[in-house]
C-alpha cells in the first residue's frame, strides 16, 4: 500500500480524472451507426452494468470484483473511442490499441491502483474469471435492454433487432437468462400489439 499511496500527488490524478470524464462524451458507437436519437455515452453503459452486478443474487460470485469489472471494462475507450463491429476493426488491433490506451491512463495513478486496474482490464479482455464471464453478459443484456427502449422511446418496436440477434444464444447465468427472457416477452408483446393496430 504505501508504495502507491503518496508520491504522485494530486496532479496526476486530476488528470486521470479528467480522462474518464471524456467517458461522458463518448456516444455508443452502435446506437450513432443506426441514428438513435442523443445516444448513451460509455460510461451511461457502463454504470448500468455496474448497478446490474451490485443487484446479483449469485452467491458464487465475488460481487464486489464484478462492479469494478464493469467500472473498468470499457475504461480504455476515453482515448480509442467506442470500436464497434461495423468498424471492421481486427480483435487483436482492437485489443493492442485498448492496451495501449490502458497503459497510458493508469500510469497517472499509484502504483498499487495502476495494478489493479489494469489487471481488472485484462481479465475482462482474457475472460479468465467466473467474475468476468458473468459481467460479459451483463454487458450484453445490458445493451438489449438500452435497444428496447429506444425503440420505446421512438415508437418503433422492433426496429434495432439486429442488436438482440447478435446476443443470440450468449446467455447463460441464471439471472440473466430470466431478466432477458422477461425482457423478450414484453419486446415481443409491444411488437405484437404494434403490428395488430388498424392501419399498422
Amino acid at each position: 500500500m504505501a508504495s502507491g499511496s503518496s508520491g504522485l500527488g494530486a496532479r496526476p490524478l486530476l488528470q486521470f480524472l479528467r480522462l474518464v470524464g471524456q467517458l461522458k462524451r463518448v456516444p455508443r458507437t452502435g446506437w450513432v451507426y443506426r441514428n438513435v436519437e442523443k445516444p448513451e455515452s460509455v460510461s451511461d453503459h457502463m454504470y448500468r452494468m455496474a448497478i446490474m452486478a451490485m443487484v446479483t443474487k449469485d452467491d458464487h460470485l465475488n460481487k464486489d470484483r464484478c462492479i469494478r469489472l464493469a467500472l473498468v471494462h470499457d475504461m480504455a475507450e476515453c482515448i480509442v473511442g467506442d470500436i464497434a463491429p461495423a468498424d471492421n476493426i481486427p480483435k487483436e488491433e482492437k485489443h493492442k490499441q485498448e492496451e495501449e490506451a490502458m497503459r497510458q491512463i493508469t500510469q497517472l495513478l499509484p502504483e498499487d491502483l495502476r495494478k489493479e486496474l489494469y489487471e481488472l482490464w485484462e481479465e475482462y479482455e482474457t475472460q479468465s474469471s467466473p467474475e468476468a464471464r458473468f459481467v460479459k453478459q451483463l454487458d450484453q443484456c445490458e445493451m438489449i435492454l438500452q435497444a428496447s427502449e429506444y425503440e420505446d422511446l421512438e415508437s418503433k418496436p422492433g426496429r434495432l433487432q439486429d442488436f438482440y440477434d447478435s446476443t443470440a444464444g450468449k446467455f447463460s447465468h441464471p439471472e440473466i437468462v430470466q431478466l432477458v427472457s422477461e425482457l423478450e416477452a414484453e419486446r415481443n408483446a409491444s411488437i405484437a400489439s404494434a403490428f395488430s393496430k388498424p392501419g399498422s
